[in-house]
């Protein structure tokens, strides 16, 4: 009996440290795409916005930019933080209460 305890409570043990390890990988692998670069398309998919808005964004600094060889890219993050930076939640009022 004591053999199945000590059994059981090793297998617990190795399933957190998993569970540890796949949040771990999870983690790193958003960082990774958080720094990737995607091109005008995305952003116009991902943003439902036109080229001449997308264009305005480059143009007043509110998107950064890469440009190489006439194409232009955009960090991923820097999509994430325009968004978050415009987030509005009608049902929180700016004093903190609901």
């Amino acid at each position: 009996m004591t053999e199945i305890i000590d059994l059981l409570l090793a297998l617990s043990q190795e399933i957190k440290d998993l569970k540890a390890r796949i949040e771990l990988l999870r983690h790193s692998r958003a960082e990774v795409l958080k720094d990737s670069w995607i091109d005008n398309q995305d952003v116009l998919q991902t943003l439902h916005i036109s080229k001449r808005t997308l264009q305005t964004f480059r143009d007043n600094g509110t998107l950064p930019y890469s440009k190489v060889k006439g194409k232009f890219y955009y960090k991923v993050s820097d999509v994430e933080q325009l968004l978050q930076d415009n987030y509005y939640n009608h049902n929180f009022k700016r004093d903190g209460s609901k």
